[in-house]
């Protein structure tokens, strides 16, 4: 007996990856498009009860990745990570996973300048230390094909 073919069977899911510095726009721009994103400030929150915990973070990427896998497994057709993802050593996993799933892995660059994002941050409801921004500004890699992505996408300044 054959397995039921379905439609979700044949498509090929994508799995797409936030990059950006705090601030730059990624959770809005997700809410404005309506995506179910797995983000890890929401896991943070699930787990800790405390967005700014960073003592955590390899319980919050487990469980990130853990849903990530559901995803890919149950042939979603795009599942979202938001994160920053600053460096490759941090978005080599998402490649990693997406890969042994079959899907299209793709890099959402939130391409905001520094100031930008030190604006935004200094009127959200949790905010980054100026100087943790920094470090983070200074540490960053643009996301490229050459590193795996099927797709890097910029998206500019986005507006809130």
């Amino acid at each position: 007996m054959f397995p039921a073919i379905t439609v979700s069977s044949l498509l090929v899911p994508r799995l797409v990856v936030t990059v950006g510095l705090p601030g730059a726009g990624k959770s809005t721009y997700l809410e404005s498009i309506g995506a179910h994103a797995i983000s890890s400030d929401a896991v943070r929150v699930l787990l800790a009860d405390d967005v700014t915990d960073q003592t955590i973070n390899g319980r919050v990427f487990a469980a990130v990745k853990y849903l990530v896998r559901q995803r890919l497994e149950l042939r979603r057709p795009v599942t979202y990570v938001d994160a920053t993802n600053l460096v490759r050593r941090d978005r080599r996993s998402w490649l990693e996973l997406g890969r042994e799933h079959g899907a299209r892995v793709e890099a959402l660059w939130f391409d905001v300048p520094l100031p930008v994002c030190k604006q935004r941050n200094a009127g959200r409801q949790r905010v980054v230390p100026e100087w943790v921004l920094d470090l983070m500004a200074a540490r960053f890699i643009p996301p490229s094909v050459a590193e795996g992505f099927d797709e890097v996408r910029k998206c500019p300044a986005y507006a809130k």
